[in-house]
């Protein structure tokens, strides 16, 4: 089997790691594990409008703390991966991560797609929506999308709530 577990160093996508190795079997399964790093939201703006010298030293020494922070990101989830078994290869790709995954999985023909559900909220929501939600929908293969359990633990009993609406009391 061919899995293809998409991160972004959120809490989720740390959940997606640990829900690849709680479900999968490791016998016969390669794990490919990708980041795509969006520039658009690693720049700052005043980076942006920056012109000589010294903004481009800042902007260099930026591209290579984060290439050195994906590399690390990856590493450690393939890491976790291979101590549980599995066979692992790893990714960095720059661009918009929806396209960076859907392309990748074009490419390498998962049988399964794992990501996070990170929640984007307001107008970032609005405006571009989920990235999970998006791969789920776009994908020629089968996608698992790892939430945060929302529940709270009260007086041993286990209470969900819904997102907006205050812990049942």
């Amino acid at each position: 089997m061919k899995v293809l577990l998409a991160i972004d160093g959120s809490e989720c996508s740390a959940l997606a790691t640990q829900a690849v190795i709680a479900q999968l079997r490791p016998h016969n399964t390669d794990v490919r594990v990708i980041h795509a790093v969006n520039w658009e939201h690693i720049v700052p703006i005043s980076l942006q409008f920056e012109r000589g010298s010294e903004a481009a030293h800042a902007y260099q020494d930026l591209r290579d703390r984060t290439a050195r922070d994906a590399g690390a990101l990856v590493a450690g989830a393939a890491r976790q991966l291979q101590d549980a078994g599995f066979s692992t290869s790893t990714e960095v790709q720059e661009g918009e991560p929806r396209r960076v995954i859907l392309d990748d999985a074009a490419a390498w023909r998962p049988d399964l797609i794992v990501v996070g559900s990170r929640g984007k909220n307001g107008l970032d929501r609005l405006l571009l929506g989920s990235t999970s939600e998006h791969i789920a929908r776009h994908a020629t293969c089968s996608v698992e999308i790892v939430r945060k359990p929302d529940r709270e633990v009260r007086k041993g009993l286990v209470m969900s709530r819904s997102e907006g609406n205050p812990p049942i009391r």
